[in-house]
């Protein structure tokens, strides 16, 4: 079975208002495999590093001040199609716009605010697991696994 990984980012306005397990939990019972999880303050280098394909738009230094105003929740998964399938999760970036049940649609109301971010590609996903992730990942296979592939 192919599997890929992808980078999730709980923003400082999921850990503030406490929606880190409940938004994890959706992504445990779909069947990924958590492969890195931390609670960290983001520097202003990382934060712009990570953001440094929108620090031509105008809303660059207000999200890049966000981020780094509380700590964030850095997460990376793996399985079959995780990278669409998060971003199916998560919704779209606007949260009016998001399908209801997605995260967005359910815990957030404005664009500035809207809890997670999802890689948007395989390569993305790699570039940022790197970065977020300089000293690796944890081996996990759970033994669940052929419970939710075939």
């Amino acid at each position: 079975m192919a599997t890929e990984q992808t980078f999730v980012m709980l923003k400082p306005d999921a850990v503030q208002r406490g929606l880190v397990t409940p938004i994890l939990e959706r992504f445990l019972r779909k069947g990924y495999t958590l492969r890195g999880l931390k609670l960290m303050n983001v520097s202003k280098q990382l934060a712009e590093s990570h953001y440094a394909d929108l620090s031509s738009k105008p809303f660059f230094g207000g999200l890049v001040e966000y981020i780094i105003s509380g700590p964030v929740v850095a997460i990376v998964l793996e399985g079959k199609n995780v990278v669409a399938q998060a971003r199916h999760l998560i919704g779209a970036t606007n949260p009016q716009a998001s399908a209801p049940g997605t995260i967005r649609a359910d815990f957030s109301i404005e664009v500035g605010r809207n809890v997670i971010h999802g890689s948007d590609s395989v390569e993305n996903a790699q570039k940022e697991i790197a970065l977020w992730f300089p000293e690796g990942l944890v081996d996990n296979t759970p033994v669940t696994l052929p419970f939710v592939y075939e």
